[in-house]
C-alpha cells in the first residue's frame, strides 16, 4: 500500500528502495567434439559457415587459400578485422564455406561468421566485437526490380512522341 505525503520535506524523508539489477549470464564455451566453434555468417546474399579453432592463422574459403579466394587487400583485410581486434591474429585456423553474393558480401559474411565463432570460443571476447559492430548483421540488401521499372526505382525514359 503506498502512503499519502503531505508535503515535500516528507518526500526528502521517505526512505528509497535500491534498484534490482540483475548481472548478464556468463557465456560458456560452445565447442564440437573436435575442438572447433562454429558460426554462421550473412552479408546481403552471402552466407558463409565458419569454423574456428586454435591453430597457426591459416584461413581456408572453398577449399582455397584466402590470399587466392579474395585476391583484393582490402577483402583479406576485412576478414582479419575481428583477429586484429581481439589481437588473436595467427592464433586460429579458419575453414569457412561460402555461397551466394558477391565476392564484397562473401568477404563480411566470413568476417560475420568468424566474429560470432570467436565469440563462442572465447566468450570474454564477446565484449570488444560487439563495440567493434562485428557481431551485427548488416540487414542491407539489394531491392528487388519492381514491374513497370527499368530497375528497383529508376523509371524507364519518358517520350513525349
Amino acid at each position: 500500500m503506498a502512503t499519502e505525503l503531505s508535503s515535500f520535506a516528507e518526500l526528502k524523508k521517505a526512505p528509497i528502495a535500491p534498484a534490482q539489477t540483475t548481472p548478464a549470464p556468463i557465456r560458456e564455451k560452445e565447442v564440437d567434439g573436435k575442438g572447433r566453434a562454429y558460426a554462421t555468417g550473412r552479408r546481403k546474399n552471402a552466407v558463409a559457415r565458419v569454423w574456428v579453432k586454435p591453430g597457426t592463422g591459416k584461413i581456408t574459403v572453398n577449399g582455397r587459400d584466402q590470399t587466392v579466394y579474395f585476391a583484393r587487400p582490402t577483402q583479406q583485410m576485412v576478414i582479419q578485422q575481428p583477429f586484429d581486434v581481439t589481437q588473436r591474429r595467427d592464433q586460429f585456423d579458419v575453414v569457412a564455406t561460402v555461397s551466394g553474393g558477391g565476392l564484397s558480401g562473401q568477404a563480411g559474411a566470413v568476417r560475420h561468421g568468424i566474429a560470432q565463432a570467436l565469440a563462442k570460443f572465447e566468450p570474454a571476447l564477446r565484449g570488444a566485437m560487439k563495440s567493434s559492430g562485428f557481431l551485427t548483421r548488416d540487414p542491407r540488401v539489394v531491392e528487388r526490380k519492381k514491374y513497370g521499372r527499368a530497375g528497383a526505382r529508376r523509371r524507364f525514359q519518358f517520350s513525349k512522341r
